[in-house]
């Protein structure tokens, strides 16, 4: 088992023995029912030293909820990264977001948009991930029935345990692949990474959330998020 894995199985088994109250209604953990796809990535693309890692916030429920894969839009990560496997069923599963694995019909906006900005930009999946990785802060997913519950709007008491193993597990991804930078997809992402990466030789920095209910990114989150990255220097301006 690879560094990264071993991490995720640390992080899984710790989280796993939290508990929510309502409105919470369900809680998934991609880490273990789609552990199959998820442990493809962390193997294939987080191979020795990354020099940005892009760090998201939580599962989407048509994305990492059903491919184990950040940000994972099934197109991009079956037919872009090469990635499909088993994909099993949660413990207690919602009825109003069904886990159907790489079969679930439902686009990812956020995955879209963000993995397809990478694969313009630079075409291959290997090409995109000799330097770069993407990892989510928090693997769970949180539901109030059919609503997506963000980490940040939990109670302070339940938010304190979830973000103290959340900031080590990130310590440790990020001990293990020593980036230059750490670039968090959102102002929270930001937020939670530069508390928990405090005092570390390493830059953070941020893109605009690529989420539909964002205006700003349904106004053409790709060249902006093109232009933030190379203003903060992550990127050159020439293609590369």
């Amino acid at each position: 088992m690879t560094p990264l894995e071993d991490a995720a199985r640390t992080l899984s088994d710790t989280l796993d023995r939290l508990r929510f109250a309502p409105p919470v209604s369900h809680v998934y953990n991609p880490l273990t029912y789609a552990w199959a796809p998820n442990a493809v990535y962390l193997q294939r693309y987080g191979k020795g030293r990354k020099r940005v890692v892009f760090v998201g916030m939580n599962p989407g429920p048509f994305g990492m909820v059903q491919t184990g894969v950040p940000f994972g839009e099934i197109a991009a990560v079956r037919d872009w990264m090469g990635i499909e496997a088993d994909v099993l069923q949660p413990a207690i599963e919602n009825p109003k977001r069904p886990v159907e694995g790489f079969g679930c019909a439902r686009s990812e906006v956020s995955g879209r948009r963000l993995w397809g900005l990478f694969a313009e930009r630079y075409g291959t999946a290997e090409a995109f991930f000799a330097e770069h990785f993407v990892a989510n802060y928090c693997p769970l997913a949180f539901f109030e029935g059919g609503r997506n519950l963000t980490p940040d709007k939990l109670p302070a008491d339940e938010q304190a345990p979830l973000l103290a193993a959340c900031d080590a597990h990130l310590r440790e991804v990020i001990g293990i692949l020593q980036p230059d930078w750490v670039i968090g997809v959102g102002a929270w992402a930001e937020q939670r990474a530069r508390l928990a990466l405090a005092g570390l030789s390493l830059q953070v920095g941020r893109v605009l959330h690529p989420s539909p209910a964002s205006p700003a990114a349904n106004r053409g989150w790709s060249e902006a998020a093109t232009r933030q990255l190379i203003e903060q220097d992550v990127w050159s301006r020439p293609h590369p």
